[in-house]
């Protein structure tokens, strides 16, 4: 009988009484529960807009506003000089230097970028190049940062034309496209 007892003693596990058991459940199951619901009511509470915030409806209307946008601009605008796009766009590097960008009237930095000639400068502007970010599909159109282009590089000593307006499609003319049309007289 010994045997069996001992066999029993061996096979049994930490757990001895209901208590215990009782225990166990609780801080194995209930406890992580509830760690599990505080942390997502305090990740969650980020969310809200601050106490006492004076516009909740903007606060939300900026939380979930669309990424996207659609501007649309006037297309037959007067194009915009070289000096004022360089003024609203290209100033703020091209004048201090930043981040290796050539100054405007530094015949030494802009030499070798001028002898590549107009279209790699332009290229180099619409696309990016370096630290300089892509100034294509901006507030100017292509023309206008063509015209700043041309701007800069004069100033560092090219002989740049500035570029125009690219020029309507001239519509065909009807006259010799439609076939002769009878004259009052039916003939």
């Amino acid at each position: 009988m010994s045997e069996i007892h001992a066999a029993e003693e061996a096979h049994t596990g930490p757990i001895k009484n209901p208590k215990q058991l009782l225990a166990t459940v609780f801080f194995a199951f209930v406890v992580p529960i509830f760690g599990i619901i505080g942390l997502v009511v305090f990740v969650t509470s980020g969310d809200k807009p601050a106490a006492g915030a004076v516009n909740v409806e903007k606060a939300i209307a900026e939380r979930i506003q669309k990424v996207g946008s659609v501007e649309i601009r006037d297309a037959n605008r007067p194009l915009r000089s070289g000096e004022d796009v360089f003024k609203a766009q290209c100033t703020a590097c091209h004048t201090a230097g930043v981040a290796g960008a050539p100054k405007l009237g530094d015949a030494a930095a802009w030499a070798p970028r001028i002898k590549t000639g107009f279209d790699a400068l332009l290229h180099s502007a619409l696309a990016g190049k370096g630290a300089m970010v892509p100034q294509g599909g901006g507030e100017f159109n292509d023309t206008e940062v063509g015209r700043a282009v041309v701007y800069m590089a004069n100033a560092g000593g090219a002989k740049f034309d500035e570029p125009q307006a690219p020029a309507a499609a001239a519509p065909a003319p009807e006259a010799a496209a439609s076939p002769a049309a009878p004259d009052s007289s039916g003939k």
